[in-house]
């Protein structure tokens, strides 16, 4: 099977294509091994020091990543408990990056995940990460399935997460 288009809500930071402010990016769960992948390029307005992009904005990418990636593994919402970054590259405006998160561990109360950005185009590390997320309670995970936002290239996944069969 290949990748799916994870599901975006209105609002995300990182997701959401109807965020004015928002990154829109577009991530990537492969289903069996509840990998997530995306592609993005930062663009002037993301620097912290002259020319450099923001650490929190590496971070805020990663951890999106990774909760997707224990989002699918368990089927349910979850938030992060622990991220730990470690930077290891400057990354640029106009960089084309690439992001993923890879499942490590999956228990009831506890998913572990690990995540990375490379730059292709030299194949530079530009930081690395391993996270820990709590999956949510029944309540706050539907009331996260009701913040999808209907669209035909989610569809499959976003009926996946609900736990129904796929159309």
């Amino acid at each position: 099977m290949s990748t799916l288009v994870l599901p975006q809500t209105r609002g995300c930071l990182v997701c959401g294509r109807a965020n004015p402010h928002g990154l829109h990016l577009i991530l990537h769960v492969d289903p069996a091994t509840s990998q997530v992948t995306t592609t993005f390029t930062p663009r002037p307005e993301h620097i912290g020091f002259e020319n450099i992009i923001h650490g929190g904005l590496l971070a805020t990418v990663l951890d999106e990543a990774m909760v997707w990636s224990s989002i699918w593994s368990a089927k349910r919402a979850c938030v992060a408990a622990e991220l730990t970054i470690r930077y290891r590259a400057s990354a640029l405006p106009g960089d084309v990056l690439h992001v993923t998160a890879t499942l490590d561990t999956t228990r009831s109360k506890l998913i572990t995940t690990t995540g990375q950005i490379r730059r292709p185009s030299d194949n530079a590390t530009i930081a690395t990460a391993t996270g820990k997320f709590i999956p949510l309670d029944e309540s706050r995970h539907q009331a996260f399935l009701t913040t999808f936002i209907d669209d035909p290239t989610t569809r499959e996944a976003a009926t996946l997460l609900r736990g129904k069969p796929a159309p």
